[in-house]
């Protein structure tokens, strides 16, 4: 029996219901007893809604996609500035025709895990749910999938405006009859089962980056037609670990694929057994790693900060001794208050500008945080391949920020057309007690220069709707990188992108813009790390933000967890843990 022959939907008869609903009992009855004996790694995890790939909005959701299903390449674990290694294809792409078409050759030993959507086989007089070999029609199908207007999938992005023909497969699939995933699309071809071929619109570096997103994972046509609605709970990939069981709101197992190609002649044992339990509350996630119930705490919460951390930033000796430890990096996200361009008096004015960074004191704010932030020098965070590693101009100096702003026609921070001391209005999209913490060090930051902040609290949907209208003068935000290509992080300055675009603060400069066009069709790397430079030292000139801190990842691992190491992409990273002997 194969989907091939038969009616999407209608293929499984009531006996084989009556099996699959069989072996998923006898499954989740062996993973109970082997659970016993098995090497489990547990952590906390936030709700995930869905395990489809086109679903995978967030970090949890794509670490928990990440386990079941693959990209055509991923990232390195251990490299940093990280790098792509292959994953489903054999290698990194060929491109050619300069930079616009990326050629993907796909391995051999990629398997579906076995599922009863593939049909059933009789082995020794019992019958079994077959596997299935990964092809080049699998990613085809997998790409057009994120287009599909049905899915309305925030990955749709990733191929929509960049693949050949996708925009016209996604108009044409918004109507009420059923996509027909078999149009042609002229930038996505299968040239034979382990070849895939993608045209883009115009070159695109970065490109190769968004194929290791969780968005990008390859999912088999037969499951997503046979289970339709609930192609989101039944997980079939081809990765490492398989979907065992799953509690909604409270916990996801996953068992470890034996048969996995990548476990072949790796060192050491790997987990057998995931488990993400969801714990809204920190208190609880750590309790629960102080009785060992976790192995693995993905945040210190400020309030025990001190518990852990000793006075010189390492790991208290009375953890290191019970076999804890600690993992920091600092992440791909920056943190910053944007100045809108539009706005009269902070647009225009480029000597206020400075003054403001000046004036910001990145030791005391470090403090605050208990050092797990680090000061900005700039948008692009330091990890980040052709991040420009020169010392910022504009560092805290309160002598030059006064300097500075009589230079803008403020001397001692008074207004002379009022006469009175400078006021500046700051948007916040939060309200909760951090959010005012760190706006009134803010101003007490700007006030030693004779300025006066005024915050401007609001929900987070009329803080954007009033920063998408142009509406803002100074606003607090931060941006998440979602690959780490420099690229990702100054498309916020570019000009064509401004509001209700990603360059919010509606920056334009057109030395700026020409060397980011120039960036995005060039294909040779070292190039391209030299333009990103340029324009990284174009915008700290500028300064069309308060550059303010790049986060950092503080983590703790049990003593049963070996070979853990912080990734900014975690997506399926579970499967290089080994279980420890600490």
């Amino acid at each position: 029996m194969t989907v091939r022959d038969t009616t999407p939907g209608d293929w499984i008869e009531p006996r084989t219901r009556w099996l699959h609903r069989f072996a998923l009992l006898l499954a989740l009855c062996a993973g109970a007893a082997a659970g016993q004996e098995a090497a489990v790694f547990r952590r906390s995890l936030d709700r995930v809604a869905s395990l489809d790939p086109a679903q995978a909005a967030a970090v949890y959701a794509g670490r928990a996609v990440g386990l079941v299903y693959e990209t055509l390449v991923e990232y390195d674990y251990a490299a940093r500035p990280y790098r792509l290694i292959p994953g489903l294809a054999e290698a990194l792409p060929e491109v050619s025709d300069g930079g616009r078409v990326y050629t993907f050759r796909l391995v051999t030993n990629a398997w579906f895990d076995a599922d009863l959507c593939f049909g059933l086989a009789r082995d020794g007089g019992k019958t079994r749910p077959m596997r299935r070999q990964v092809l080049a029609r699998d990613v085809v199908f997998s790409l057009k999938r994120l287009a599909d207007a049905k899915l309305a999938s925030s990955g749709a992005w990733l191929v929509k405006d960049q693949i050949l023909g996708m925009r016209a497969f996604a108009e044409r699939s918004a109507g009420g009859a059923p996509t027909d995933y078999s149009l042609h699309v002229e930038g996505l071809r299968a040239l034979d089962d382990r070849t895939v071929r993608i045209e883009l619109v115009r070159p695109s570096p970065e490109f190769v980056w968004t194929m290791a997103m969780p968005y990008a994972a390859v999912v088999p046509q037969e499951a997503v037609e046979v289970y339709g609605r609930d192609f989101g709970t039944r997980a079939v990939g081809s990765a490492a670990y398989r979907l065992a069981s799953w509690r909604r709101n409270y916990e996801m197992v996953f068992d470890r694929v034996p048969e996995w190609r990548g476990w072949a002649g790796t060192p050491g044992r790997p987990f057998d057994r995931i488990c993400y339990r969801v714990m809204d509350d920190a208190a609880t996630q750590w309790l629960s790693f102080l009785t060992g119930e976790l192995d693995f705490l993905g945040e210190i919460a400020r309030d025990n900060w001190d518990a852990v951390i000793g006075q010189d930033g390492m790991l208290a000796p009375e953890w290191a001794g019970r076999g804890v430890r600690l993992h920091s990096m600092a992440t791909l996200e920056v943190a910053y208050v944007a100045f809108n361009f539009e706005d009269p008096v902070v647009g225009p004015n480029l000597a206020l500008r400075r003054a403001l960074n000046a004036a910001f004191d990145g030791a005391r704010w470090e403090s605050f945080y208990n050092q797990r932030v680090m000061r900005a020098d700039g948008a692009v965070p330091p990890q980040v391949a052709g991040y420009l590693d020169k010392p910022f101009p504009w560092t805290f100096d309160l002598d030059r920020a006064k300097a500075l702003l009589a230079e803008a026609g403020y001397p001692g921070g008074v207004d002379p057309a009022t006469g009175r001391r400078l006021s500046l209005t700051l948007d916040l999209g939060r309200t909760t007690q951090d959010a005012r913490e760190t706006t009134e060090l803010l101003c007490a930051f700007f006030d030693r220069i004779g300025i006066d902040l005024q915050p401007r609290y609001q929900n987070w949907p009329a803080f954007l709707e009033r920063v998408s209208r142009r509406e803002t003068q100074m606003f607090r935000v931060g941006w998440v990188g979602d690959y780490p290509d420099a690229l990702n992080f100054l498309q916020l300055f570019y000009g064509p992108n401004q509001s209700p675009g990603p360059n919010r603060c509606n920056f334009r400069d057109p030395a700026f813009d020409a060397l980011y066009d120039e960036a995005a069709r060039t294909p040779d790397e070292a190039a391209r790390l030299g333009l990103y430079r340029r324009m990284q030292a174009i915008i700290r000139d500028a300064c069309p933000w308060i550059f303010i801190h790049f986060p950092r990842a503080h983590s703790l691992s049990g003593p049963r967890v070996d070979h853990y190491i912080p990734h900014d992409f975690p997506y399926g990273m579970e499967k290089y843990l080994r279980v420890g002997e600490r």
